[in-house]
């Protein structure tokens, strides 16, 4: 299944949702679907996916598993981000009144379908 298409379906699947990107280990986006602004979302995609890595590095100096997902919330939004195997994340955007606990179920189905695809 190309990835749009797998994009396309997690944002019109979770309610609230307004975009969603797959970057590769640079923050460069692969593919996505917004609802709105695509550079904005290829920015948050970017950013994210940095945070994710910093967050992937620092916890593997500790002891425990490696980190998964994240939930960033702000002012204005709810930012679910995830790795994708070793080289990719997956960030998925929401209104802020959207729920993203119900969201981050899909989000990891949608992760798992994505690293099919893959790897």
């Amino acid at each position: 299944m190309p990835f749009k298409a797998i994009l396309t379906e997690l944002v019109q699947s979770v309610p609230g949702a307004t975009g969603a990107i797959l970057a590769d280990w640079e923050g460069e986006a692969v593919e996505h679907s917004a609802l709105h602004d695509d550079f904005e979302l290829k920015v948050v995609g970017a950013h994210k996916g940095i945070i994710l890595n910093q967050m992937k590095d620092l916890q593997s100096k500790l002891s425990g598993d490696p980190v998964r997902d994240a939930i960033v919330t702000t002012a204005h939004q709810h930012v679910i981000v995830g790795a994708v195997g070793k080289d990719y994340s997956l960030v998925m955007t929401l209104v802020r009144e959207a729920i993203p606990a119900r969201a981050l179920f899909r989000f990891r189905q949608t992760v798992e379908l994505l690293a099919k695809e893959i790897y």
